[in-house]
């Protein structure tokens, strides 16, 4: 490809072809600062980079500033915007590569198709209230929200663009006399006192993107910005064209001083009350084009009834085999009159057929005799590090950890297809002797020895981040079927129980209990065998309490980073709500995992993100080893096996940290600039890669083995907001991959695929 040409003369007339081992394709915008590009990355998946303008790299001040918005977009959650996966401040013209998210943004959007509707605003100021919690959690202020910063992505919105963004602890400061923002969206602070500006200017900032979501105008309009800025500090804000139900919460927003606007967790919590009807189905953007910067597709989404459908064949001549399974299926309802008897009075479900909605279902043939033993637990599939703003997880066996079954026969490779309609990667889990998978619109079981489809489940939301999983020997497709909550039966996929979902901003499984996380605090626990409610109460005072919990351990694990550079540890038992210790240790700390009571954690660096130490805690003698790594690492994700620690940064490295040695036992660059959590089983470690690639390594000299086909799909541009992590079982290896399919593969030898 020869460089791209622009018009104009002097040093942008002609553009780099590379930015760093990037390679630009096309022009997707460009601001006063630099040109976005999109690129491809050496595995050829689809990258956005902003390359800064020749003018300002040599300007030492914008170089500081740049590498700034760098180590600021680093230390936000990719769940709510573009991930880093690359970037050279240094550089002769400073670069930043971003995954890049199909979707218009919030500006041309409005341009194209004129305001939003009721629900529509009402789901868009809800995940800006998400990003913002986000973004302000890591001590992160924006200072620039604005239409054409927030990205209309598939899962949501994205918050992008910070290039005049500002840590708290940031040593660069604002010039006197120098305005940093754009005035329409600017708070009254940001034109009075710059210096003082803190996380309150994005809350009025958000209230004047609302504005002009709802009515294609700001809340302060004028062609001067001279006028704007007179008018944002000194007048009431127009807010005709704004739905009644929301103009209260603009009105906040918009309030003049900082104090008395309300949070982001204070907004979620009025949203939920707007409305009775409030729809949480995703908002789905026409899909941004690669190169004009205007959306051209998609006019439905994934949880549009045609996907939740699931009707895709499963390839296999299937059948309807409800006959065959009905005496399974009748003692697998035993599960939902034995729930109702323990419920709470308040908060009893819709057993099947009381006045609930019926379930559909269907099944593919089955190879083999089902096994009357149910397996409990199941094999989490979640990626590590930060998730989305509602946490899914799963409570499941460790990566490696084999059911209690030995498999002696022979074992083929096999490749189930999609069960849904919208290509995205499945997400799987293991339990009950079958695969637990989800995609848009649909949950489902494959059949572990060959993927013959067993039963299917439509869903009318995708998932929330994470798996199905079986807890309280039920399968818990964890998403959002018009605000209610589901349990299957295993065998069949029919409901077993059905409930009113919990308000939550946070939901972890951890072994049968259903922790939902209120965004006052409050923690909802819900017993998954019968869907009543165990106990409610606060467990801790700083703030709302997102869960970690790991295989085998019992505990879950509350953590909360303070500004002074610590971090709250709280312990919790989830059958009871009981408090069983809590700490605060040094450092912004990630809990990853856990391993004979001890509890494992990343150590990240407050300025840049970046891990730089493994740290390891006993809560019995209040010990604490810390393990440096050579190289600090952006966003790795992390699986503990024993007292080895394997991480998989964005970056590509995959390595392992011997806790008790104290040591990096070895380090593996794998090619992948985004992976998955590791997985461990059978002497190997083995990842999947953003493009499809399960890849295996040699658990104790850090050697690539070997890896499969990518898997990338017609929709290549799209990018999940977590990885699925393999599922090492009894000698077989099974994964998702962005095509929809899964697969399996011998695990015990990994030179073969």
């Amino acid at each position: 490809m020869s460089p791209q040409r622009n018009t104009g003369q002097g040093a942008e007339a002609e553009l780099p072809e590379y930015a760093g081992h990037y390679r630009l394709e096309s022009r997707l915008g460009s601001g006063g600062m630099g040109v976005v590009h999109l690129a491809r990355s050496t595995s050829g998946m689809k990258v956005a980079v902003k390359v800064v303008h020749a003018d300002y790299a040599r300007d030492p001040e914008f170089r500081g500033r740049f590498r700034q918005e760098v180590a600021a977009a680093r230390r936000v959650s990719g769940a709510f915007t573009a991930p880093v996966v690359d970037a050279d401040p240094d550089a002769e013209r400073p670069w930043m590569a971003t995954l890049f998210i199909p979707g218009s943004t919030l500006a041309e959007q409005v341009k194209r198709n004129g305001p939003m509707s009721s629900g529509e605003l009402r789901r868009l100021m809800a995940g800006l209230a998400e990003a913002l919690r986000d973004i302000h959690r890591v001590g992160v202020v924006h200072r620039d929200l604005k239409p054409s910063n927030v990205l209309l992505a598939e899962d949501g919105p994205k918050v992008i663009d910070f290039g005049i963004s500002r840590p708290k602890d940031s040593e660069l400061r604002t010039e006197t006399g120098k305005l940093i923002g754009t005035p329409p969206f600017m708070a009254p602070e940001q034109f009075r006192r710059p210096r003082e500006v803190g996380p309150a200017a994005d809350i009025f900032a958000l209230g004047s993107v609302m504005v002009h979501a709802a009515t294609g105008r700001g809340p302060f309009d004028s062609d001067s910005p001279y006028v704007v800025a007179y008018q944002v500090v000194h007048d009431e804000p127009d807010l005709t064209g704004v739905p009644e139900n929301l103009a209260p919460l603009v009105v906040r927003c918009l309030a003049k001083e900082p104090e008395d606007r309300p949070t982001p967790d204070e907004l979620m919590r009025e949203l939920r009350s707007v409305a009775a009807s409030y729809d949480t189905q995703a908002f789905i953007p026409e899909q941004r084009a690669e190169g004009a910067g205007t959306g051209s597709g998609s006019g439905s989404g994934s949880g549009a009834p045609g996907a939740a459908s699931g009707d895709a064949p499963d390839g296999r001549g299937g059948r309807d085999v409800r006959a065959e399974r009905a005496e399974r299926a009748d003692a697998a309802g035993v599960f939902a009159s034995a729930g109702l008897a323990a419920a709470d009075a308040s908060d009893a479900p819709d057993a099947p057929g009381r006045g609930g909605k019926s379930s559909r279902w269907s099944a593919g043939p089955r190879r083999r005799v089902r096994r009357a033993a149910v397996v409990a637990g199941a094999l989490g599939a979640l990626a590590g590090g930060v998730f989305a703003s509602v946490q899914v997880l799963g409570d499941t066996p460790a990566p490696g950890e084999s059911s209690p079954r030995t498999t002696t026969a022979a074992f083929d490779a096999w490749d189930a297809a999609s069960v849904s309609r919208t290509q995205s990667t499945p997400q799987c889990s293991y339990g009950a002797d079958e695969l637990l998978c989800g995609q848009p619109g649909v949950v489902f079981a494959l059949d572990p020895a060959d993927g013959t489809l067993l039963w299917k489940h439509p869903v009318t939301d995708s998932l929330r981040g994470g798996p199905p999983v079986l807890a309280g020997e039920l399968v818990q497709p964890l998403a959002d079927p018009d605000r209610r909550l589901e349990a299957l039966a295993p065998e069949t996929g029919k409901v077993s129980w059905r409930r009113d979902m919990p308000e939550h901003t946070g939901l972890r499984v951890v072994g049968g209990t259903l922790l939902f996380s209120g965004a006052d605090g409050t923690v909802i626990a819900v017993d998954a065998a019968s869907g009543g409610t165990k106990w409610r109460h606060a467990v801790t005072d700083r703030g709302v309490p997102y869960f970690s919990s790991f295989p085998g351990d019992p505990l879950a694990y509350a953590t909360n980073i303070s500004d002074a550079g610590t971090t709250e540890v709280t312990a919790v038992d989830p059958d009871s709500g009981q408090v069983r210790w809590s700490a605060r240790l040094k450092g912004s700390l990630e809990a990853v995992g856990s391993h004979d009571g001890e509890v494992f954690f990343l150590s990240a660096d407050r300025t840049t993100a970046n891990t730089e130490a493994v740290v390891r805690y006993d809560p019995e003698s209040r010990e604490t080893r810390r393990v440096a790594l050579p190289v600090p690492r952006q966003a790795p994700a992390a699986t503990v096996h024993g007292d080895v620690v394997y991480l998989m940064s964005t970056a590509g490295a995959l390595e392992a940290v011997d806790t008790a040695a104290g040591k990096r036992l070895w380090s593996l660059e794998t090619g992948l600039f985004r992976g998955s959590r590791p997985a461990v089983g059978d002497g190997h470690v083995y990842v999947t890669g953003a493009d499809g690639r399960l890849l295996g390594v040699d658990a104790r000299s850090g050697k690539l083995l070997g890896q499969t086909q990518a898997r990338l799909g017609k929709n290549s541009d799209r990018v999940a907001a977590s990885l699925p992590a393999p599922l090492p079982v009894d000698g077989r290896v099974y994964a998702g991959a962005p095509d929809g399919s899964v697969f399996a593969v011998d695990g015990r030898d990994p030179a073969s695929w």
